[in-house]
């Protein structure tokens, strides 16, 4: 079968966010499909950006033929937009060639906007083959949640028109947000062509030995001085939108406790602002280290003792949420304090952690101590719950072939 993925942001391997394709591409690969993702050669998203040339240059990573559009390079909203729509009114116009050369069965629409769905619409009615929607975020519910954008602001409603569009003519909706099949009901959506198919993990990535990859020095030394200590950690983005400033405001609360510390590991726009905040308020139980990369997160992660995954308050989060820090965590085994409002959460569904209200720092501190003051014994049941969900459900190769089973 010939499966034909269209994502604007596509990446995998070295050339870095986002993995999902490529790691989805490799299972169909593997399984005997010929996989063909088409994606812009520039995206804020990656590592490196291909250098191409012209339009429709591909090139093969791990079996997978990628298919690059030459798009403009951006920095900021306006550019980015401009880089979307050269994206896809190039697919359109290319449809006819796309069709031609990767003759699909299969068709899947996953950029992060809905856009795409015209094009891929246009080449599976071409070839007859299935097309499918995959949803990571509810677009444009997002940008009008997060950026305050108005209803009636023409980018919306281009956007609107065209989720509308996706959802009265798919064959087949996939999602990563478990809960957001209501959603897509009150916006066309038919019965009976939903399906959940959540982010995964590899187990090569997580062998023992990557469990044991030697960090880098300031990272070592930083846990060597805290022997003794319960590490609450975190490893991701320094962004508000991780509310990671509820954490620090609850080490504040128990910045008494000496038998705690609290580790964040990462990089992002809110690093000044959080170091701002632990001088004022003299926290010496909190230590910010530089990210690590990919390869190192298992071994970075094995280190902690409790793990936090926040957010901020959002409608957002009652249609589901599915984030690979999470995974990663699970995998380590990591009791999780889940300050996230995600009625029904895996780690309240599987019993590995603990679900509070978001950006309330009384009940994240509560749920630190309540976790704290558990034996190594208790702490490592309620993370290993979580390790043996993600190895039973989670694996791409599992996933991979559900997703074609379902379609």
């Amino acid at each position: 079968m010939n499966i034909l993925v269209i994502n604007h942001y596509a990446g995998g391997g070295d050339l870095g966010m986002e993995y999902r394709p490529w790691h989805l591409g490799k299972e169909w690969v593997k399984a005997g499909h010929r996989v063909f993702v088409v994606a812009a050669d520039h995206s804020h998203l990656r590592l490196h950006n291909p250098s191409v040339r012209c339009d429709l240059e591909s090139e093969q990573h791990d079996g997978i033929t990628y298919i690059w559009l030459k798009t403009p390079a951006y920095e900021g909203s306006l550019r980015r937009i401009a880089n979307m729509l050269v994206f896809v009114a190039k697919l359109n116009c290319y449809a006819k060639k796309i069709a031609r050369l990767t003759k699909p069965d299969v068709v899947v629409a996953s950029s992060t906007y809905p856009l795409d769905n015209y094009p891929a619409c246009k080449i599976a009615r071409r070839c007859g083959a299935k097309y499918i929607y995959e949803v990571h975020d509810l677009w444009p519910l997002s940008p009008m949640l997060i950026g305050g954008y108005s209803p009636c602001h023409p980018f919306i409603r281009v956007m609107q028109r065209a989720e509308d569009y996706a959802y009265r003519n798919v064959d087949k909706v996939v999602s990563l947000l478990w809960n957001s099949e209501s959603h897509m009901r009150e916006h066309g959506l038919p019965a009976g062509r939903f399906v959940c198919v959540p982010n995964g993990y590899d187990p090569a990535d997580w062998t023992e030995e990557r469990c044991s990859l030697p960090l880098p020095e300031v990272h070592q030394q930083a846990f060597e001085g805290l022997r003794g200590k319960t590490i609450v950690g975190f490893a991701g983005g320094f962004a508000a939108s991780g509310a990671l400033m509820t954490l620090l405001k609850a080490a504040a609360l128990l910045k008494e406790d000496e038998r705690l510390h609290f580790l964040l590991v990462g990089k992002g726009p809110e690093q000044a602002t959080y170091e701002a905040f632990i001088s004022s308020q003299k926290l010496g139980n909190v230590t910010l280290l530089p990210a690590v990369s990919k390869d190192l997160i298992p071994s970075l992660d094995s280190h902690f003792d409790i793990a936090y995954l926040g957010g901020v308050h959002s409608q957002l989060h009652k249609y589901g949420t599915s984030a690979n820090k999470m995974t990663d965590y699970m995998l380590s085994s990591l009791p999780i304090i889940h300050a996230i409002d995600e009625p029904g959460s895996v780690v309240e569904q599987v019993g590995c952690g603990v679900q509070v209200e978001a950006e309330n720092e009384e009940l994240v501190a509560k749920s630190i101590l309540q976790l704290a003051a558990l034996s190594n014994e208790e702490r490592g049941a309620m993370g290993r719950r979580g390790r043996d969900y993600v190895q039973r459900n989670l694996k791409w190769s599992s996933l991979a072939e559900s997703l074609l089973k379902s379609i």
